[in-house]
């Protein structure tokens, strides 16, 4: 019979911690028997598992409530959660206009959230700095001390070069150019900080709390002040070779259009971002910011319900392609157009049903966002969650390995 090395063994162990710790981080108290169920893993082993994390300090159990029944009947056994001492993560979110922050623990309830109005594209310092104030606030308020962070998830509205974690477009973020985020905010705060741009963090947020749960490849299409794409494969962001994956908004849809703020003429973002509406409406309507719009809209005013129904079918004709050439099972829209409701949805799920190859068309779900302004915090969430599980995991095989060798 063939022998295993004992390297191969322990990484086999390691990687089976991380499946139970990932179990308890979405899934919250929960039996020994369903995480075998759930992992795939058997009894035996889950046991073993959860008994090392007991022994770390970052697993405790907890008695059933007394009402619920087992499958055949009995009381079920008792059960383990993640110990909300074990630690905390942060969440930030940079928009154009705004900063917002979420506490949680490490089976992301929320413990804190807060956020403020701010000019972020061009006071990369100031927005850093009140982003950093916000997050002690808030860390304050909810009781949890900076020494238990284990980590923070950061999204910004822009590309982020994932080789060196600068951003990569000036006409996008000007000021943040030749700045290195996580350094900055690593500095500010003294936790370790995660990167990514909004329409990655958005799509986390929705794959891991909302409408895209279930989903083995999902888009989702912010649709706000730019348009933005992000795409999740079996709950894994996408991000390309150098972080630029996704950029829908700069897809050329009328070569003789308006000048995008790239340099290029008629991207998308150009005829059907929020602010290039309210000019459409300008004469007719007056000066209208983007909810103003989504509100008459809403209240039958013709105008605007004419523009957002002729956005949505601009939309989905970009989506349909979409769909031809990565075939995603789920798109979900969300930002603030996505407001409008069916005013919206109902056009563009049209156009993708026209213009996509039949059988992709029927296979994508188009849903509705359900987390609206919270994806990307809750995403920013889900980011350094997932890498604080990785580090946590690790340090729990390194004691369970020393535990057994001494």
């Amino acid at each position: 019979m063939a022998s295993h090395p004992t390297g191969s063994l322990e990484s086999l162990r390691a990687r089976n911690s991380r499946l139970v710790v990932d179990v308890l981080r979405t899934q919250g108290a929960i039996s020994r028997a369903e995480i075998a169920r759930q992992t795939g893993l058997s009894r035996s082993t889950v046991s073993s598992l959860v008994t090392d994390l007991q022994e770390t300090g970052l697993v405790l159990e907890r008695e059933p409530d007394s009402s619920p029944r087992g499958p055949e009947g009995g009381r079920p056994g008792v059960l383990v959660a993640l110990d909300r001492s074990a630690g905390a993560i942060v969440g930030i979110d940079f928009g154009h206009d705004h900063v917002r922050v979420a506490i949680a623990d490490l089976s992301y309830e929320i413990l804190a959230e807060g956020s403020i109005d701010r000019e972020v594209d061009d006071a990369a310092g100031e927005s850093l700095d009140a982003a950093a104030a916000l997050v002690q606030d808030e860390l304050m308020g909810a009781g949890v001390d900076l020494s238990r962070v284990l980590g923070a998830g950061m999204g910004l509205p822009g590309p982020v070069d994932r080789s060196t974690g600068l951003v990569r477009s000036q006409p996008i973020l000007p000021s943040w150019i030749g700045l290195d985020p996580v350094a900055e905010m690593q500095e500010r705060l003294g936790v370790i900080v995660h990167l990514d741009n909004d329409a990655n963090v958005g799509a986390l947020g929705e794959c891991t709390f909302g409408a895209g749960q279930g989903s083995r490849v999902v888009a989702y299409v912010r649709l706000s002040a730019g348009i933005g794409l992000g795409l999740v494969f079996d709950g894994v962001p996408f991000r390309g070779a150098h972080g630029i994956a996704g950029e829908i908004g700069h897809v050329l849809v009328d070569p003789n259009g308006p000048i995008c703020r790239c340099g290029n003429r008629g991207c998308l973002e150009t005829l059907v971002a929020g602010p290039a509406l309210c000019e459409l409406l300008r004469r007719s309507h007056g000066e209208l910011t983007v909810p103003q719009l989504m509100q008459r809209a809403r209240d039958n005013d013709p105008g605007c319900r004419r523009v957002v129904q002729d956005a949505g079918r601009v939309i989905g004709r970009a989506l349909a392609d979409l769909c031809n050439y990565l075939n995603p099972d789920a798109i979900v829209i969300g930002g603030e157009l996505a407001t409008a409701g069916d005013l919206l949805m109902e056009p563009l799920t049209a156009a993708i049903e026209q213009f996509a190859l039949p059988a992709a068309a029927e296979g994508v779900s188009i849903l509705p966002g359900v987390l609206h302004e919270r994806a990307e915090v809750l995403g920013a969430l889900a980011l350094a969650g997932t890498n604080s599980a990785e580090a946590l995991t690790a340090q729990v095989h390194t004691m369970s390995q020393t535990r057994r060798s001494s």
